[in-house]
């Protein structure tokens, strides 16, 4: 008997070393796909991905719920807008001294300092988008302007904006302050 005869299955199949190879070479080639996959996904360039994240945001940005928000959106912004509809933030006015207004988005319990931060963010976005003035003193700003709400200046930092009385669609001014002499 040969060699070949004795690795013949009765049935004319393959026989135990036959299989064994054969296996190999499958699991072989699924690594082998794999790596091609692997390859495949790393091969990204950074600008397509950045491509594609930015389609998805604006997929995102056209839910009625998200319809507010601009194109360029931070996750911050999604965060905050969601915030606001399940009732966990509120959004406050601030008017400027030109009439323009500010809808700066806080949590329900936000401080005088939480309003101020997110007023800096709000404006740090927003010169990012127009492309204005690039650094802000805001130890400046605020030593020069105050916020007033219903005639009273919001002075403690740490005093909550409820305490205030300052609810959801309140406004608050942007005020410069009087110099004293």
């Amino acid at each position: 008997m040969t060699e070949e005869q004795s690795e013949e299955t009765p049935g004319g199949g393959l026989s135990v070393k036959e299989e064994d190879v054969e296996k190999e070479n499958v699991t072989e080639m699924a690594a082998l796909d794999e790596e091609e996959e692997e390859e495949d996904e790393e091969t990204i360039p950074h600008p397509e991905i950045l491509d594609i994240f930015e389609e998805g945001l604006a997929q995102l940005v056209q839910d009625p719920l998200l319809c507010d928000l601009p194109i360029q959106v931070t996750l911050e912004e999604v965060n905050s807008q969601i915030a606001l509809e399940y009732g966990q933030a509120m959004t406050v006015r601030v008017v400027k001294a030109d009439g323009e207004i500010m809808p700066i988005v806080v949590v329900q319990n936000a401080t005088v300092l939480d309003l101020k931060k997110a007023i800096r963010r709000f404006m740090e976005l927003k010169q990012q988008r127009e492309g204005g003035v690039k650094q802000v003193s805001w130890r400046y700003v605020w030593r020069t302007f105050l916020l007033i709400f219903q005639g009273e200046k919001l002075d403690d930092d740490k005093m909550r904006l409820k305490d205030y009385g300052i609810r959801n669609r309140d406004e608050v001014t942007f005020m410069k302050r009087l110099r004293k002499k």
